[in-house]
């Protein structure tokens, strides 16, 4: 994994700064109902190099985030505060990217910060060849002779294993894998220092998903690139991410290393996600969804917005400030959560359904004390 000296990647123990920062960044929605607050208050950073898996459900902020720091939103998105910090070795300094002109973000998104955009389908031009669309990006950003660009198009199509005779096709023409690493391709197209990927695995089968998945590590060994991967999936974060970050109803309530985030899951919603899906080693177990749905980001309740959905609630989870604060005995210095009364320790519950608006009843395995910290 390439990192910049004095960067400990996958250890919990980052150090430097980090090639993108997001700090305290809020999204809305305006609605004739009410703004629809999508993004609340988010903290992120990724490290030159580094995986960041972004995992939750449906609905709860993750593309929102992701687009939204690179100021793709359209209305009625608005963003409403925050800052994003980009930190390049291309560049003289620091680019702060929420005050940067349209014609300057032109320059900045995929030469530095480029995007694997969910539903290849829907993303490549159809009425484009796949050898137009790669010549697009390459031609908008990088200075090259009409040779050089179309050598650079096909070594792409060698990065991510498509023989050359498909720059010809059209998108309809190739399959869904193929369609992908086509997006891989293209996001790869000028060397940037930042790849986000979202949800690229979506609606692909396990064979070729798992091949899609190791053409990213391997992508990612050789040229040298950040990750920020965006996805429903959390097992498959485990397997592909350093750090892990878990998002609900448009806020982080846990981060940290992905064997943290795998042994030592401190936030209910966290043990939620872990418990749906079933381990290849060990003794079985039954699975258990998490019970209820996400809750109306027009009016979220005050303190925690997991409360009726979780089998550890009591009243004080109520007034919660859902402050990120490190969880008490994890070796992991990055490992935080934003609940302070279950611990990793505490022995996972089957969610389940509760009233909405009601405190669920404590159970005897909550701790009485705060652990983590909130």
């Amino acid at each position: 994994m390439t990192a910049t000296p004095g960067d400990e990647i996958g250890t919990g123990a980052l150090t430097g700064e980090p090639v993108l920062e997001i700090t305290n960044f809020s999204v809305v929605y305006r609605t004739a109902g009410g703004d629809v607050h999508a993004v609340d208050k988010v903290d992120l950073a990724l490290h030159p190099g580094e995986v960041v898996g972004l995992a939750g459900e449906s609905g709860s902020g993750k593309s929102t985030l992701a687009y939204g720091a690179c100021r793709l939103l359209r209305p009625p998105a608005l963003i409403t505060g925050g800052s994003v910090v980009y930190r390049g070795r291309r560049l003289a300094g620091p680019v702060e990217i929420l005050g940067r002109h349209p014609d300057e973000l032109r320059e900045l998104r995929w030469r530095e910060i480029a995007i694997v955009f969910q539903s290849a389908m829907n993303a490549l031009n159809p009425v484009l060849r796949v050898r137009d669309q790669l010549l697009d990006v390459v031609e908008a950003h990088l200075k090259l002779s009409k040779d050089e660009a179309a050598e650079r198009i096909g070594s792409l199509l060698d990065l991510v294993s498509i023989p050359r005779a498909r720059l010809k096709s059209y998108p309809h023409e190739l399959s869904g894998g193929m369609r992908q690493r086509v997006m891989i391709a293209m996001a790869l197209a000028t060397d940037p220092e930042v790849v986000i990927m979202d949800e690229p695995t979506t609606a692909l089968d396990v064979v070729v998903q798992r091949d899609i998945l190791a053409e990213i590590v391997e992508l990612k060994e050789q040229l040298g690139f950040a990750v920020l991967f965006i996805t429903h999936d959390l097992s498959l974060l485990l397997e592909l991410a350093d750090r892990v970050a878990v998002m609900y109803a448009g806020r982080l309530v846990e981060t940290g290393s992905s064997d943290e985030m795998h042994h030592d899951a401190a936030h209910p919603y966290t043990k939620g996600l872990l418990n749906s899906f079933p381990s290849l080693r060990g003794p079985r177990r039954d699975l258990a969804g998490i019970p209820g749905s996400p809750p109306d980001l027009r009016g979220l309740p005050p303190g925690c917005p997991f409360l009726t959905r979780c089998a550890y609630g009591t009243e004080a989870c109520a007034r919660v400030d859902m402050a990120l604060v490190a969880v008490a005995g994890s070796p992991d210095p990055t490992h935080v959560t934003a609940c302070p009364f279950v611990l990793p320790s505490t022995p996972i519950k089957v969610l389940s359904t509760v009233a909405p608006g009601a405190a669920p009843t404590p159970t005897p395995t909550a701790p009485a004390a705060p652990g983590g910290g909130a």
